[in-house]
């Protein structure tokens, strides 16, 4: 039985990496919160308000989850000011980073994917897997021409 694979990639900050992957992985709220950013789309804000609603966890749990993943870089958090009752109130509002978008695609499926996000993800993988060779050959003295040369092979086939 051949079982189908998808490649995953996941760029990490090397000084933060196994707090990053306890937050994440040691915490079922954490995990259900990505999958929450996922469900709601890669790019969109997504608010406590709507977590507590949504997710069955208490207001601290997810509190407390909110604030280790925008310590650790995996959410940016913002403040917006909304009319609510006819009163103007500031809400906390958090968006996927860079790295809490790549941990939220571990845990998708394709077919949740538009093409146009798929699209996007490719392109940030390739743009970051470049930088990331180039940066590892010069400082191994390797000649750049070498990869443009492996490149065009590759994309000839």
């Amino acid at each position: 039985m051949s079982l189908e694979s998808h490649p995953y990639v996941l760029f990490l900050p090397a000084e933060q990496k196994d707090k990053i992957l306890s937050a994440i992985f040691g915490s079922k709220a954490s995990l259900d919160v990505l999958r929450f950013a996922l469900k709601h789309g890669i790019g969109n804000k997504i608010y406590q308000k709507d977590l507590v609603k949504e997710l069955d966890y208490s207001n601290k749990t997810i509190i407390e989850n909110l604030k280790t993943l925008t310590q650790l870089g995996v959410l940016n958090e913002n403040m917006e000011k909304v009319e609510h009752e006819g009163r103007s109130v500031w809400v906390k509002a958090y968006q996927l980073s860079d790295v809490g978008k790549w941990f939220a695609l571990l845990l998708a499926e394709e077919k949740e994917l538009s093409d146009r996000e798929k699209a996007e993800i490719l392109q940030n993988i390739f743009r970051r897997y470049i930088k990331w060779v180039k940066n590892l050959s010069e400082r191994l003295h390797m000649e750049k021409t070498t990869f443009e040369k492996i490149f065009s092979e590759e994309m000839e086939k």
